[in-house]
């Protein structure tokens, strides 16, 4: 039984790291899922519908399965969990609708850079207590980006639009090519909005439509009209985008590499301000390579990201920082969070339970 050792092995490394055992509900409410943690998983889920017509679906993701069990158990203190089971997701192929996956997960992280790595190090650890070899490892950060856009004089629309879109690459270039041009520029909506802008300030600004009171309304339409459709850095704010996209190096080499990027497009030294947790899995010993465009695929990362590769270049394992995720799926309060999972059909374990 060469796959029920392989998995056991890897729960070994996780209880010896203090992990301990979770076991998140297969079945969950679909439009939850999809309303809280991104679109991105309405085109994966397999759904149906239960017996009152609600949208059931089986669990797509351990992650987020983990999470959604953490708060219905009501804790409150740091958990490190581990998981033993499948997801399940839509696929042309019959052996990929099913995902056996090993992974585990630190909610209520306190200290990031430590717990990154923390989580890093125990799936590589798990991986060579089963004798993978020749492992390289890809890396990101999400973070980065968002302050690359904040440290940016642009337009606020183009500035949320930016990063709201991050995650869908190909909408995304639709979106620099259009702020290139300045193509959004659109008269006949600035307006429309300058009409039902004085149209609203006729009206008792106590009032409520929707839900919402008429000064609201008229301070949002206020702050639409101000916001330029157009500026004269467009271009050259869709250069140093690009440019910052393009970044791709050895991890040890991400302080001069930012820095030449910062001194090419002429930029501020504080635009990112902590690398902590980057700088910190460089003390792995591994082939670890570093690229700005890597870990925009789950909507839910919020800072560094990371892959698991084998000789063959074949992804084994993944995961990331997730803080947002949890207050997304119900938290009343933020809850940062970072885990990983390892891909057990990567590894040709298919029958691991």
């Amino acid at each position: 039984m060469k796959s029920k050792n392989y998995s056991d092995n890897i729960i070994q490394v996780f209880k010896k790291n203090g992990f301990i055992l979770s076991e998140p509900d297969v079945l969950l409410d679909s439009d939850y899922i999809i309303e809280r943690s991104g679109e991105n998983f309405r085109k994966i889920m397999l759904t149906f519908e239960d017996d009152t017509g609600k949208s059931m679906c089986l669990r797509p993701d351990l992650t987020v399965a983990s999470c959604i069990k953490y708060l219905k158990d009501n804790s409150k203190a740091n958990s490190k969990i581990y998981y033993s089971g499948q997801a399940y997701r839509r696929s042309k192929s019959l052996k990929k609708i099913i995902n056996y996956q090993l992974g585990l997960e630190i909610f209520g992280s306190k200290n990031k850079s430590t717990d990154d790595l923390k989580v890093l190090k125990t799936i590589t650890s798990s991986i060579n207590k089963i004798k993978i070899k020749n492992i390289s490892i890809k890396v990101g950060d999400v973070s980065l980006f968002k302050q690359l856009i904040e440290s940016l004089k642009i337009p606020e629309r183009w500035r949320m639009r930016l990063k709201r879109h991050f995650w869908r690459p190909k909408y995304f270039e639709d979106l620099l090519n259009r702020l290139e041009t300045n193509s959004d520029v659109d008269p006949a909506t600035v307006e429309l909005d300058k009409k039902k802008f004085y149209e609203m300030k006729s009206i008792d600004q106590s009032k409520e439509i929707a839900s919402r009171k008429v000064s609201e309304i008229i301070s949002r339409f206020d702050r639409k009209i101000k916001d330029p459709r157009s500026f004269k850095e467009n271009k050259k704010t869709v250069k140093i985008i690009k440019d910052f996209l393009k970044i791709n190096c050895s991890l040890d080499k991400l302080d001069k590499t930012l820095n030449n990027f910062i001194d090419r497009n002429q930029l501020s030294r504080s635009v990112f301000k902590d690398l902590s947790s980057l700088k910190n899995l460089s003390r792995l010993n591994s082939k670890i390579t570093f690229s700005t465009n890597f870990g925009r695929d789950i909507e839910y990362y919020s800072g560094v990201v990371f892959e698991i590769y084998n000789s063959s270049n074949k992804e084994i394992a993944r995961g990331g920082r997730y803080d947002g995720l949890l207050k997304n799926l119900g938290s009343n309060k933020n809850i940062s969070a970072v885990g990983a999972a390892i891909n057990l059909n990567n590894l040709k374990i298919w029958k691991v339970w």
